[in-house]
């Protein structure tokens, strides 16, 4: 059994752990919330835009042969976003993104290549023996569309090079403070069915009269709505990360003061114990003493 004075030793310690916890769910509840006012601030729009996109389309229907449109008839390779977080203490927050990109691309079939951002992300792909392709780790902690853009234009030229065949991207969406969800979400090559929302798949659609045309807005649109996919991307699983991390460190945090009640209960048994043997000695040395003199 420890001594009293290692389990002081070790609640010292446990208090100090449940500070820095503590600390960091703060920073974390801080800044989920900002992040998920960018979220809920850009998903309308990037809604919307792929809704007009949609629209534009279907309606201009074999006059358009955009080449971000256009379906390869054979894949031959593809590449996988993966979006992660450039810090740990979030749970299993970067270890689910990361198995639902592995396990996509072990069920894919094809040469698959990796391009990363975050560092967690990029650290799990090189445990794992993954193809690196590029790396966009050390974003701002708030991320513009302009940050973002380098990923997105190496994606897209490959896609347009013939480099790559498909692109898909992993990130984990935010639901609530308290769900988040891996999703796996095709980027290229772009479809009207996939620009949709799922709700809005059936039923009329709204009447366009497009100026230029149709192929000129297409030319314009799309390669920002790429752009605005990956970004929204990038918010979604920024949001998700200070969530994760919030609850993680809320966990981490209870688990301390739990410990930390075990250990004070284990200290005051042994410094019990240490009195009592203490008090035995002493009885005993007494009585001991007290039979010497009886005996002389």
């Amino acid at each position: 059994m420890a001594t009293a004075r290692e389990i002081r030793r070790r609640i010292r310690s446990v208090r100090n752990i449940r500070q820095i916890t503590r600390a960091l769910e703060a920073v974390s509840a801080s800044k989920v919330r900002r992040a998920q006012d960018a979220v809920l601030a850009t998903r309308p729009y990037a809604q919307k835009a792929r809704e007009l996109l949609a629209s534009v389309a279907s309606l201009a229907g074999g006059e358009t042969r955009h080449p971000l449109l256009l379906k390869r008839d054979k894949v031959n390779s593809a590449y996988v976003v993966l979006v992660s977080s450039d810090r740990g203490l979030a749970g299993a927050f970067n270890t689910n993104v990361a198995r639902t990109a592995f396990d996509y691309a072990r069920a894919f079939g094809k040469p698959v290549g990796f391009v990363t951002i975050g560092r967690k992300g990029r650290d799990f792909l090189y445990r794992r023996g993954g193809q690196l392709v590029a790396d966009f780790s050390n974003l701002p902690a708030r991320p513009s569309l302009l940050d973002t853009t380098g990923a997105t234009r190496t994606l897209t030229d490959d896609f347009l090079d013939g480099k790559v065949d498909e692109v898909y991207l992993v990130y984990t969406e935010f639901r609530s403070m308290a769900s988040q969800k891996p999703v796996l979400k095709k980027l290229l090559p772009l479809a009207a069915e996939d620009l949709l929302p799922q709700e809005t798949t059936t039923g009329p659609r709204p009447a366009y009269e497009f100026e230029p045309g149709p192929q000129e807005i297409l030319d314009t649109l799309l390669p920002r709505l790429t752009e605005m996919q990956v970004y929204q991307a990038v918010l979604e699983s920024l949001a998700s990360e200070h969530a994760a991390r919030m609850v993680a460190m809320r966990n981490a945090t209870d688990s301390a003061s739990d410990l930390i009640s075990s250990l004070t209960l284990s200290y005051n048994k042994a410094r019990q114990q240490g009195i009592t043997n203490e008090l035995l000695d002493i009885s005993g040395g007494a009585e001991a003493l007290a039979q010497i003199v009886a005996a002389e």
